[in-house]
């Protein structure tokens, strides 16, 4: 190698970390600039992410706990303590609890009690059971996310029939979807029970 190969290669190599150290002075202004910035955003990253998985474990603990409460209750109805802790920690399966214990000892004060409750569908189904006559089943099945809007159409025909009202009763299951799975038994009733 010759002399001057030797030069070029040594200015090249300075060159080389020349640019490395300008890289790194800049590096470190950079960091030196936004480190405040960058240690804020990780810690609320950690934060955001800690809060997360606290979040999720606690309401784990509440889903098993009420699953627990309501599976001593299925064993236990009279189970006080359960109802309680199953009230604290799930008021909407606390309240399809009382809806389902109500049902099976047909409690109407207790159903009505249930009428603004909170669970998907509950209100839904109390209004349902407290219906009695046509008129309150005509009341219910007017309401556009009336659950069983084609069988109290149907149930209220049946009394309006028991009370020899047939253009009535046949108005009301006239009302019936056609794709209802009553279908069969509205035109049987169409053609047996309306003359």
């Amino acid at each position: 190698m010759s002399l001057k190969d030797n030069i070029s290669m040594i200015k090249e190599e300075l060159n080389s970390e020349e640019k490395f150290f300008e890289k790194a002075v800049m590096t470190e202004k950079f960091i030196k600039k936004y480190k405040k910035i960058m240690i804020i955003s990780v810690v609320s990253v950690v934060v955001v992410i800690g809060a997360n998985i606290a979040y999720n474990i606690n309401e784990s603990s509440k889903i098993a706990a009420a699953n627990a409460a309501f599976a001593k209750l299925q064993t236990d109805a009279g189970d006080t303590n359960a109802l309680n802790e199953l009230k604290v920690l799930s008021p909407t399966l606390y309240d399809v609890w009382i809806f389902s214990q109500a049902i099976a000892n047909r409690d109407l004060e207790t159903l009505k009690s249930l009428k603004n409750s909170k669970a998907l569908i509950v209100g839904d189904l109390v209004e349902y059971e407290m219906a009695k006559d046509a008129s309150s089943m005509e009341e219910y099945a007017s309401k556009q996310d009336a659950i069983f809007r084609d069988l109290a159409l149907v149930q209220g025909a049946v009394m309006l029939l028991h009370e020899n009202k047939i253009d009535e009763a046949k108005n009301k299951l006239s009302k019936v979807s056609k794709d209802s799975s009553l279908d069969k038994l509205v035109a049987a009733l169409m053609h047996y029970g309306i003359k």
